[in-house]
């Protein structure tokens, strides 16, 4: 808003103290990654501009060539550009590596993994967004939004579009038996569609997307609803419903619906769950921790480590990614309303007393509380990666938590007379929160099991909530017709002139509703820094400095606390090997290594950080 704010031009640098720059180690790994993300954005721009034709993939090959080869010109314009450029031999010679775009793991091990069902359905549960599957409850699925706005409520999904692929239940059954599951982006994406679509090259609909649960433990996609604002009362195009595909035609329209649940699933993904809930929402908590609690305040002790570089790598994110014009504009289909969407999932949906792991997995109707369980909840699907991961590891936060605040509050008046403690918890809700301070729903923090709940959750979100968002986007994302982050078209009807033109000529269609060899690269390159882990990491469970505390206590439970996050890590091993367990073993699938604690340098698909680092 050029009438209340200004921003600070990259490389000009945003404020941050000095105490939350980065270390030489960080500063590295990111100089090494701006060199390959010049290089990979220079020659995309540099094909497009002068040959137009190379602007839309022709084939799946031209994909896979970025792998491949790399980009590559044709000979007379090679020989054109050497002679008017000569930067561009320069950076032939000095730097064939880094013009070839790493393989992403989605395509490893299946080339094709990403055009079966069963893989779109396990993506849902294992991928790179798997926070936002929910038990349907209701059928037909009802939005809340206005429908004096929107049209009627209801979706025009029928028992008769998906009665055939319920193994022989009805719905009622189905529903009863917990069998049906929903991917559901139509509120947050309708208040929008009419300004996204009015934009050049992005084309959306609010989805939703029906899975039954089989007998295997895996999810198939029944049903796929494409919505748009009604034009008039009785607009036939605004709900279109599509299922699984009976003939060579519906098979293209499939795929077509598939990929605009995925560009929805990936603006969401981040938009809300990673750049909101994750980096922008915990925010306040580490300003306030710095201007409230001393160093040598315990609270701030245990907090440190969970805070590392998110001050700086958020103020990175202002300047060129979230930033007006900045990459995400420029790569998802929301475009200039990128962050007005984050905005208004913000205003409507965000609530801390619901970020944390069991009590966001009863709220999608994922698990239903069982004390009889290890962690107080029973998964409706047995088998939901992220979710039994992540349980190993929130179990572990949760007692290490316990533990510590047990050695420095023997009552609940010890921490309700702590005045650091609670100046930090009121600025961060008060001042950090404005918008939403006065809610019911925010945690209290009155006894000692409070403030260990609270920390729980905040040392959650910062490392594995994170690590599960973000360390996969480019080896799950990384091949865009898997995920495609915006789309260009949207699907035809028959009797639409671009339905002939599908028909025609399916396969170039369908990449020509794909994001643009330059949109493509750009996004790549950009992801593929951000799923880089650096060399001076710092993993669950680590403490780098084993001076940060003397007492006896604390140090015992930070010991016990690595030994878990270690037995976790050995757990998630042996269930990627079990054959038993679908969503993470099987022909072309991948294993699920996003909540493995440790990891290696570089791009490696696991590895959970203590903090929001990158």
């Amino acid at each position: 808003d050029e009438g209340a704010e200004s921003r600070v031009e990259y490389p000009e640098p945003i404020y941050v103290s000095r105490d939350e720059e980065f270390e030489e180690g960080k500063n590295e790994m990111l100089s090494e990654g701006a060199i390959k993300a010049l290089l990979h954005n220079f020659m995309p721009l540099l094909v497009s501009s002068v040959s137009p034709d190379s602007r839309d993939f022709a084939g799946f090959h031209d994909v896979d060539n970025l792998f491949k080869e790399g980009l590559r010109l044709k000979q007379a314009l090679h020989d054109q550009l050497f002679q008017k450029i000569p930067f561009v031999r320069k950076i032939q010679e000095n730097s064939e590596g880094l013009l070839r775009y790493d393989t992403p793991d989605i395509i490893k091990k299946d080339k094709f993994a990403w055009l079966r069902d069963d893989e779109f359905a396990r993506q849902a549960l294992a991928g790179i967004n798997p926070v936002n599957i929910q038990r349907l409850q209701v059928f037909p699925p009802v939005s809340r939004l206005d429908p004096a706005v929107y049209g009627p409520p209801e979706s025009a999904i029928t028992e008769e579009h998906i009665i055939g692929n319920l193994d022989g239940m009805s719905v009622q059954q189905a529903l009863e038996e917990n069998k049906l599951y929903m991917l559901d982006y139509h509120d947050i994406f309708m208040p929008f569609l009419d300004r996204i679509n009015s934009l050049d090259g992005r084309k959306a609909y609010g989805t939703r997307t029906l899975f039954f649960l089989t007998a295997g433990g895996t999810l198939k996609p029944i049903a796929i609803e494409l919505c748009l604002p009604p034009m008039t009362d009785d607009c036939k195009r605004a709900k279109r419903v599509f299922t699984p595909p009976a003939d060579a035609t519906s098979i293209w329209l499939w795929q077509l619906a598939k990929a605009h649940v995925c560009s929805n699933d990936a603006g969401v993904h981040q938009l809300i769950n990673h750049w909101l809930r994750t980096h922008a929402c915990m925010e306040p908590f580490i300003i306030a921790a710095h201007r409230q609690m001393s160093a040598m305040h315990p609270i701030f002790k245990l907090l440190k480590p969970h805070m590392r570089y998110t001050l700086k790598i958020n103020a990175l994110a202002r300047q060129i990614l979230i930033n007006g014009d900045g990459v995400i504009e420029s790569g998802f289909t929301p475009g200039r309303y990128c962050m007005e969407m984050s905005s208004f999932a913000y205003d409507n949906l965000w609530r801390l007393d619901q970020e944390g792991l069991p009590a966001d997995l009863i709220r999608r109707g994922m698990a239903v509380e069982d004390a009889s369980q290890p962690h107080g909840l029973r998964l409706l699907i047995e088998d939901y990666p992220y979710a039994t991961d992540g349980l190993l590891l929130w179990s572990a936060i949760a007692r290490w938590c316990e533990a510590y605040v047990a050695a420095y509050y023997p009552s609940d008046e010890a921490v309700q007379d702590d005045y650091e403690l609670q100046s930090w918890y009121t600025e961060a809700v008060q001042v950090g929160h404005p918008d939403k301070c006065d809610a019911p729903w925010w945690p209290r923090l009155t006894t000692a099991g409070d403030l260990a709940s609270l920390l729980t959750t905040l040392v959650w979100l910062c490392s594995a909530q994170h690590a599960a968002l973000n360390f996969g986007q480019y080896p799950l994302g990384g091949y865009i017709p898997n995920r495609p982050p915006l789309m260009r078209r949207l699907v035809p009807a028959e009797g639409d002139p671009e339905y002939e033109h599908l028909v025609a000529d399916p396969h170039r269609f369908y990449l020509s509703a794909l994001p643009s060899l330059t949109q493509t690269t750009t996004f790549m390159t950009v992801i593929d820094t951000l799923s880089t882990h650096s060399a001076d990491e710092q993993y669950l469970g680590e403490r780098p400095n084993e001076e940060w505390t003397a007492d006896p206590a604390a140090l015992a439970a930070a010991q016990e606390f690595a030994a878990e996050v270690r037995r976790a890590e050995e757990e998630i091993e042996r269930r990627n090997a079990d054959p038993a367990r679908r969503n993470r073993c099987g022909a072309g699938v991948l294993p699920y290594e996003l909540m493995a604690p440790s990891s290696g340098p570089g791009i490696t698909c696991r590895g959970v950080p203590n903090s929001v680092t990158i």
